[in-house]
């Protein structure tokens, strides 16, 4: 046998990639609108639509879209604080939506969620001590000897003193109140958290603050993000890949490395243009999409962003185009951008 037989014959396999952290398979969310004398279902809102994706562990995926594209819906489906109409949502392996109540409430200390809008969030009535034993007594985080323990460690890693215990959400400023959110989220250890919008209610100052904060919390847990967001430089700044989405479909996907040399899709595009410039001396001409928003109540029967888009072509009008792979990572839903 020859010495180069023999090497071929010894090397080991090739290792197989790591499986990922979340799975999104398929995602449908549609709520139902009711009316008529019998309150029948009249229409549907189409609120999420045939969403795939997947999130390695230690990554942090944004969400951008404009308002009403169902960025949070998708989130709070994943996470199954919705229902969804059909699809599957695996965690590790594990399909979150066929699993019992007992057996989910045991999965929900790996994921949790901070929410946007810290002042309908937190009980009004429970002080930040109440609202985090609470949470660490249901889930059962720590012997009840150290629920004080665990109470001071989470205030100090959020960057709150330990005297804030005692007070009310409405003793605090925004950025305390989302501090206390970020807290409450991390009092169960969790592995994957999803982000909805956390900083869009604070002012911009206070915006950098929290989400310094929540890049330092992220290297030092190794936590998983689903980060959703409407501000692309936000999602540039913070996330390592990146959802656009648009009336409950993912138009691209695409790494966060240089979203305004490889953006591809002429939503994506455009959103880019949209964004301020820091400096005035390079204005780029600013993009405006024309026409309207079509209704989640009844969508296209072809590409969703058909009656805004520049480039349409008749195709576009009657078919849905597919979501293909571009290769690294970036995955586009358009007739018009050809595979490299």
């Amino acid at each position: 046998m020859s010495n180069q037989s023999a090497a071929t014959q010894s090397s080991p396999p090739p290792a197989e990639a790591p499986a990922p952290m979340v799975r999104v398979q398929n995602l449908v969310k549609h709520f139902p609108k009711r009316g008529g004398i019998l309150n029948q279902v009249i229409a549907k809102v189409h609120a999420v639509n045939d969403v795939s994706f997947q999130i390695r562990k230690g990554q942090t995926m944004g969400v951008v879209g404009e308002s009403g594209c169902g960025k949070s819906t998708l989130g709070k489906c994943v996470i199954r604080l919705h229902e969804p109409t059909s699809g599957k949502v695996f965690i590790e392996g594990t399909d979150i939506g066929s699993i019992s109540s007992h057996a989910l409430r045991k999965i929900r200390s790996r994921m949790q969620m901070i929410f946007q809008d810290p002042n309908s969030s937190l009980n009004p009535r429970m002080t930040v001590e109440a609202t985090l034993r609470e949470v660490i007594k249901l889930h059962q985080v720590v012997p009840a000897g150290e629920v004080d323990a665990k109470i001071n460690t989470l205030m100090t890693k959020v960057g709150l003193r330990l005297d804030d215990r005692k007070k009310y959400p409405h003793e605090f400023s925004g950025g305390q109140k989302q501090r206390v959110g970020i807290a409450r989220a991390l009092a169960v250890n969790p592995e994957f958290i999803i982000a909805d919008e956390p900083v869009s209610a604070l002012d911009v100052s206070i915006q950098a603050q929290v989400l310094n904060l929540l890049m330092d919390l992220k290297e030092e847990l190794g936590l998983t993000i689903l980060f959703v967001s409407h501000d692309l430089k936000v999602i540039d700044h913070f996330c390592d890949s990146m959802l656009v989405m648009y009336l409950g479909n993912i138009m691209e996907e695409m790494p966060c490395e240089d979203i305004h040399a490889h953006a591809k899709h002429p939503y994506t595009r455009a959103l880019l243009a949209s964004n301020p410039v820091m400096d005035p001396d390079h204005r780029a001409e600013l993009t405006v999409l024309e026409g309207e928003v079509p209704s989640p109540y009844d969508p296209p029967a072809g590409c969703p962003f058909v009656t805004r888009c520049p480039i349409k072509t008749a195709r576009c009008e009657q078919e849905n185009p597919p979501l293909l792979d571009h290769g690294n990572g970036h995955r586009v839903a358009c007739w018009e951008v050809k595979l490299q």
